[in-house]
């Protein structure tokens, strides 16, 4: 049998889960996660149920009419019986809550992201007209505050490079694995701090999507279509030296497509890489949480810097709306308003 593709896999663990959330879920919302599947990722559908799961237990336990019906037989028409001032409450509670001995607690954008979560559910029902009321539409978004882009300097990419390489600043332990991954290690940051594709794109490539002859890597995109992504000379050289040392390795069972191995020669993880990048980080900053994510800014910032195209960000990062790069990169925008001030002179100063 012909071994699945990375984003195959993903997406029939994810339709597993899916199925495991509805069982805790009221029947009803089996419609609307049938309804949204040609328009979301699987991924996007599970983050929803598992919101949708902490909405009905709260009202469950704090709404009068729902607590006389278990979560799971809840009928359609209970939708209408929840008002505007219900979801408001909810969102409120969403701060800080404690389940299951562990607390939890949103920020404006967790909070926000939850609220959207009803919105599109309140809407699809109230669209098909099986619903008489949209109490969802009538809450307002929490204001968003606009976040710093966490980054990595250009000094700093350079330390985190040479630590990679080098691994001097390691404990004893760390040095003993180095030795077997540094290779890897070096391949997959500066392919990540080249390219800025996503930590999940990046442990999705198989060997055959790389292609020396025109240095491009053919990376599955957020949203489920393919991109081309072209890297320059550093990657090159780093995925060559990698790749003659993944060549020997004989991998397990399901990852002998994989490109980026694991010390059990399997696929590696998102969770694997997350880690791999924050033990390297710490040893060139202390002060910046840097992911996956943020070496995928940083990759973003430097070249909106040297291009000032922010339509070629968009594109090379697979962003579908060019404004999610516009309100990333704003800042940037803005420094570069400030530079043109000082370019133009309207009289020489005598």
């Amino acid at each position: 049998m012909k071994e699945k593709a990375y984003h195959e896999k993903v997406t029939i663990q994810n339709e597993l889960k899916l199925r495991e959330l509805l069982q805790t879920l009221p029947n009803f919302c089996r419609d609307y996660f049938i309804g949204i599947e040609p328009t979301t990722s699987s991924r996007t559908r599970i983050a929803y149920a598992y919101d949708l799961g902490i909405f009905f237990e709260y009202m469950h336990e704090n709404n009068p009419f729902c607590r006389k019906t278990e979560i799971s037989e809840f009928p359609l028409t209970i939708l209408d019986q929840i008002k505007a001032q219900d979801i408001e409450e909810y969102l409120n509670w969403l701060k800080y809550y404690i389940k299951d001995e562990v607390e939890h607690t949103n920020n404006e954008r967790g909070i926000s992201r939850k609220l959207a979560c009803l919105r599109s559910f309140y809407h699809f029902f109230f669209r098909t007209e099986r619903i008489s009321t949209n109490p969802a539409e009538l809450v307002k978004m929490p204001k968003l505050h606009e976040k710093n882009i966490v980054r990595l300097d250009v000094d700093e990419v350079a330390l985190l490079l040479d630590e990679v390489e080098s691994g001097e600043s390691l404990t004893q332990r760390q040095k003993a694995y180095h030795a077997q991954t540094k290779k890897r290690d070096l391949a997959m940051l500066t392919l990540m701090l080249g390219t800025g594709i996503r930590v999940s794109e990046c442990v999705g490539l198989d060997i055959s999507d790389v292609d020396f002859k025109n240095n491009g890597i053919k990376v599955h995109r957020k949203g489920g279509y393919e991109s081309i992504v072209y890297f320059g000379e550093e990657v090159e050289r780093a995925l060559l030296d990698y790749i003659q040392e993944r060549t020997k390795i004989i991998p397990a069972e399901g990852s002998a497509n994989a490109l980026f191995l694991s010390m059990q020669k399997k696929r590696m993880s998102v969770r694997s890489v997350e880690n791999l990048v924050k033990k390297y980080s710490k040893l060139v900053t202390s002060l910046k949480n840097i992911t996956p994510h943020k070496l995928r800014s940083t990759y973003g910032t430097a070249l909106y810097q040297e291009s000032g195209d922010i339509y070629l960000v968009a594109d090379v990062l697979g962003h579908k709306d060019v404004n999610t790069t516009r309100k990333h990169y704003a800042a940037q925008a803005d420094q570069r308003r400030r530079q043109a001030a000082k370019l133009v002179r309207l009289r020489e100063s005598e």
